[in-house]
């Protein structure tokens, strides 16, 4: 978060906070909570919970050292309240810090921390700045407009509860997460997905791979069979065979997943798991007859269908479909979404709709091995999106996609290179470009080197396959228009290069 900047908090500490440190300084070496404001550096919040983090796993704050009050430690850094208040409180959700009412913030007494002055590698904070700006690469998919977040709001809202914590909040929670959560989560459902559920069948999991956890340990048995589309998500097809799955890949063509294939290919599967709002990676939506055979065949062959709402929230061409779970009457589907893109991907808030007949076993490994994440953060991301600010930013997402999307189907048209083309897929967000001529691997590997961060299609081929897919997909959310068109002049760099080193080798 780059808050605002009062420059009177720059100049003098509160004078009431002057003990804060000195107790500070008797426990340990001074802490400088020192923050870079040069452009490319993480957000504000992030460098402050680094460096605190840092002081507390070196011994620099020792457990039971009193932190500053938010007010004084903005003055200390010259950063907004905010900014600190979101850094303390996700200090105190992840057990780093505790809050002791108006006796202040301290360090948590019980952390295994090594012995003062115990040989550790010494602390780089600008570390974390290089990945920060590898993540933020052009065309990196699966990163959203975290600069158009609107942090502030979210701090305000995740402050209140982290704040306002009572007795009873800091006991063990419900591990299928917070019931204001979950209403609000099955609220926002049946308005904007048509997925018409209650508040007990909705579980709280951390991000899309938690909820795939869950439902692979609750579920599944080490020898099961599951259908996957081929091409697919490559990283929740590696979750799955890690949980001892047996892979069955189903071909996609332009309507998704071909259910007649999947029944020649394993009638009998236990699973099916789809990204039927927008395929991961080709695109197109599940069209209304695979639904239905893919309804029919769970149905007589009593096999779970596991739906990933990928980038479900983000149509161009017309209002988002409605979710493959809005058609299920026999409570066959498990519907996993996640706000990750619709939010920011630090947050893992993840949540699973899930029918009667399987929540017993779900809340059951959910209470031995996947609770739900921190309560603040829960209530935070209820009261988010109660309040109507999640709504809204994800209308603001909508026009701002659009236009960036826009301004990448512009510059690669301008481009008019013969070895690419266009699948122009109509919501998601990211674009697929097929390579002739020249293989995607190679095209990833030339682009990363110009600071680019391209998807490789051929990765998320399941199977080895006759005809192999290369392709790039290209993450535009992130983007920003104004750039749109350097980043493909250095896209065809990397794609001349790759097609002259072929060249070389043959």
């Amino acid at each position: 978060m780059r808050g605002r900047i009062d420059s009177r908090w720059c100049s003098k500490r509160a004078k009431k906070d002057e003990n804060d440190w000195a107790i500070m300084s008797s426990r340990g070496a001074m802490f400088h909570p020192s923050i870079r404001r040069q452009r490319g550096d993480s957000p504000l919040h992030v460098q402050l919970y680094d460096r605190i983090r840092q002081a507390i796993l070196t011994g620099t704050l020792p457990p039971g050292a009193r932190l500053p009050s938010a007010r004084a430690m903005a003055q200390e850094a010259c950063v907004a309240r905010g900014t600190v208040d979101v850094a303390y409180a996700r200090l105190t959700v992840e057990g780093f810090l505790v809050t002791r009412g108006a006796a202040g913030t301290f360090v948590t007494g019980a952390l295994p921390l090594p012995p003062r002055g115990a040989s550790l590698a010494p602390v780089q904070p600008q570390r974390a700045e290089p990945r920060a700006r590898e993540a933020l690469r052009p065309f990196r998919i699966g990163i959203p407009a975290v600069a158009a977040f609107p942090v502030s709001t979210w701090s305000r809202v995740l402050g209140r509860h982290s704040r306002r914590a009572r007795a009873a909040d800091l006991a063990y929670s419900d591990s299928c997460g917070d019931s204001t959560l979950r209403e609000a989560i099955a609220a926002h459902l049946a308005v904007s997905r048509g997925v018409i559920t209650h508040a007990d069948q909705v579980v709280i999991t951390s991000g899309f791979h938690g909820a795939l956890g869950l439902m692979a340990q609750a579920l599944a048995k080490p020898g099961d069979q599951a259908w996957i589309e081929d091409p697919g998500y490559f990283r929740a097809h590696s979750a799955l065979l890690l949980a001892g799955l047996r892979l069955a890949a189903v071909p996609v063509d332009a309507e998704g997943i071909d259910v007649a294939r999947g029944v020649a290919l394993a009638p009998n599967a236990r699973f099916a798991f789809v990204t039927p709002s927008h395929q991961m990676p080709l695109g197109m939506a599940l069209s209304l007859p695979r639904r239905l055979a893919l309804l029919a065949w769970a149905r007589s062959s009593g096999a779970w269908i596991v739906e990933d709402d990928y980038d479900g929230e983000y149509q161009y061409a017309s209002t988002p479909l409605p979710a493959l779970k809005s058609l299920d009457d026999r409570g066959l589907v498990l519907y996993a979404g996640t706000f990750s893109k619709s939010m920011f991907p630090t947050l893992r808030l993840g949540f699973l709709v899930v029918p009667d007949k399987a929540r017993e076993p779900l809340a059951r490994v959910a209470n031995l091995l996947h609770p739900a994440p921190p309560l603040a953060l829960q209530r935070a991301a209820a009261d988010f999106l109660g309040e109507g600010h999640f709504a809204r930013h994800v209308r603001r997402m909508r026009t701002l996609y659009a236009e960036r999307r826009a301004a990448l189907l512009r510059a690669l048209d301008e481009l008019g290179s013969p070895y690419l083309q266009i699948e122009h897929a109509t919501s998601g967000l990211h674009l697929l470009v097929r390579l002739t001529g020249v293989r995607d691997d190679a095209v990833v590997a030339h682009a990363e080197a110009l600071g680019l961060a391209p998807g490789s299609l051929s990765l998320h081929q399941a199977s080895p396959a006759k005809e192999r897919l290369d392709g790039l997909l290209l993450g535009f959310a992130a983007l920003p228009a104004s750039r749109a068109r350097d980043a493909v002049q250095r896209l065809a760099r990397a794609i001349e290069l790759a097609r002259q080193h072929r060249g070389k080798e043959t």
